[in-house]
């Protein structure tokens, strides 16, 4: 599909969010491919790097809201679940080049990801709360422990967005970059990973992680049972409807 580019090369398989002209926000299509590729790079022995990397203006604005409201994720076995727990359990590293709006999905994948590079236009955003949903992706366990309550708290509670120097602040973030170097810079550190032993990288990402998967991978089911229920509740209902009709939603009465 064109909307995920994925090439390999010299040990690297690059995911390239290409939809740009919808903001790369993701289909459930999208999702699969996304799931297919990391499988593949998974159990492929010549690939040693994994880097997802989109526009220089534009990372993901999240879920596509038409593609989602017409077939929401509201089973364990949806694409974008399939994807979430690829990426949770992937063994060798992922390097992530975030540029512009990483909204939703497009902030949380990164959690799961080893080294970010942030172009300075970046802004990510987790705003679940205002579209009457929960977080995904482990991001209720994952936040609060990379951030800290507090931060984790006005992040996922507002769900306002914070720029690429908040994120180096809190660690999500290992660089910031110009935007139209942030994917160089990635496949720049990709290269030198690829060079490294695979054994070594895949052991030493399996130790930073020990004891952690099992939680993560337990959290994203849990989260996915509470974001089904809310996706049929009132408060998601009038959020989704106040999009589609391009209004503040009103939330008094629900």
């Amino acid at each position: 599909m064109q909307d995920i580019l994925i090439h390999t090369d010299a040990g690297i398989t690059t995911i390239t969010l290409n939809r740009v002209e919808k903001k790369n926000s993701f289909t459930q299509a999208m999702y699969a491919a996304c799931a297919d590729a990391l499988d593949a790079a998974r159990d492929d022995a010549a690939v040693r790097v994994v880097v997802f990397q989109g526009d220089a203006t534009v990372f993901s604005a999240g879920n596509d809201i038409g593609d989602f409201l017409g077939a929401p994720p509201k089973a364990q076995d949806a694409p974008v679940f399939r994807f979430l727990r690829a990426l949770a359990a992937f063994p060798k590293p992922i390097v992530a080049a975030v540029c512009g709006p990483a909204v939703g999905i497009g902030t949380t994948m990164l959690f799961h990801c080893d080294l970010v590079y942030a172009g300075d236009n970046a802004a990510f955003s987790m705003p679940f709360v205002n579209l009457g949903l929960c977080p995904e992706a482990a991001s209720s366990l994952l936040v609060p422990q990379m951030m800290g309550y507090h931060r984790a708290a006005e992040a996922l509670l507002m769900g306002e967005p914070f720029m690429a120097e908040a994120a180096l602040e809190v660690g999500l973030a290992n660089r910031v970059v110009p935007p139209t170097e942030a994917n160089a810079v990635a496949q720049a550190q990709a290269r030198k990973l690829a060079a490294k032993p695979i054994a070594s990288l895949i052991e030493t990402k399996h130790l930073l992680k020990k004891g952690q998967l099992a939680d993560v991978l337990a959290r994203i089911d849990e989260e996915a049972v509470s974001f089904g229920r809310m996706l049929g509740e009132p408060s998601a209902k009038e959020a989704f409807t106040a999009f589609m009709e391009k209004r503040k939603p009103d939330f008094s009465k629900v």
